[in-house]
């Protein structure tokens, strides 16, 4: 057995954001979180480091961790060590914590040296997540976007796949305020008071009109959480395919064409904050050899 394991799993934007009735879609794209396990012979014992973001909590580390270890019955014989990497920044609505828990969940098979089945990874990932309190529904449409790549559309509370789109290869612009957001501090209320909205948008989503879906969510979920939809508008009016909210933000997605990027890119750099340019990934999420 090694001990060891090391993966990466990818980035996700939202298509539609499932907070508000359990239903949502999202997109993978071509961001990643690298993890690191070590196993030790200290059970009980499990310490994260974030090493892109050291002043975070590892909680999330730990009940990932735990639950595979608990999966396997082996909670008694191990600890670890772990540490990830990552180039999606935290609390920006950008997944990074579905994200996370697919890469430390396969590192640690892969330290366990143990083949697993696709969804019992994602499904590990998610329970974890809603242990360390850092989702509210468990954002299973995030993970399987993180996950399997492409275009996602979900089944939330039911964990359920209700289909798959190869959507082309399509650059992702995103804009990140400097401002973190935590979702476990979202107003729920709030964004249930647009449930029957964002089931139209969804199924809007199921019959492939997928990015005018996730314009409107962006833009409903926007007004509803306070943010000024305008930056969804004009990256709309400098000829992006769609845009919107990704999560509950403040982070905002454009689908682009290579010929309108400068476009959206030049509209958007008024609003201050980053710029990050990505693309659609269709790769899966993987342990490391």
């Amino acid at each position: 057995m090694s001990l060891i394991g090391k993966a990466v799993a990818y980035g996700a934007v939202t298509v539609i954001n499932a907070i508000s009735c359990g239903f949502g879609a999202a997109l993978g794209v071509d961001l990643k979180t690298e993890a690191s396990v070590k196993l030790t012979n200290e059970p009980g014992r499990i310490e994260g480091r974030i090493l892109s973001d050291p002043g975070e909590s590892p909680i999330l580390i730990e009940k990932v961790v735990s639950r595979v270890l608990k999966h396997f019955n082996v909670e008694d014989e191990y600890g670890a060590y772990v540490e990830t990497r990552s180039n999606i920044p935290i609390a920006r609505g950008l997944k990074s914590s579905s994200i996370a828990a697919n890469a430390i969940a396969l590192a640690t098979f892969s330290a366990l040296g143990k083949e697993i089945n696709d969804f019992t990874v994602v499904k590990l990932g998610v329970d974890a997540a809603i242990d360390a309190k850092v989702t509210i529904t468990g954002a299973f449409d995030d993970a399987c976007a993180s996950y399997f790549g492409g275009l996602v559309i979900t089944d939330n509370y039911q964990r359920r796949i209700l289909k798959q789109f190869k959507v082309g290869e399509h650059i992702v612009l995103v804009h990140v305020p400097p401002k973190k957001a935590y979702t476990a501090s979202s107003n729920v209320q709030r964004m249930k008071l647009i449930a029957e909205e964002v089931k139209a948008a969804h199924k809007l989503a199921l019959s492939a009109e997928y990015w005018p879906a996730m314009t409107i969510n962006g833009i409903l979920y926007s007004t509803v959480l306070g943010y000024n939809p305008s930056i969804i508008l004009d990256a709309l009016s400098a000829g992006a395919t769609a845009a919107g909210l990704s999560g509950k933000g403040p982070a905002v997605a454009a689908v682009v064409s290579r010929d309108r990027l400068e476009n959206v890119r030049s509209v958007w750099a008024h609003y201050g904050g980053e710029l990050i340019e990505t693309r659609v990934n269709h790769e899966k999420a993987h342990a490391v050899k």
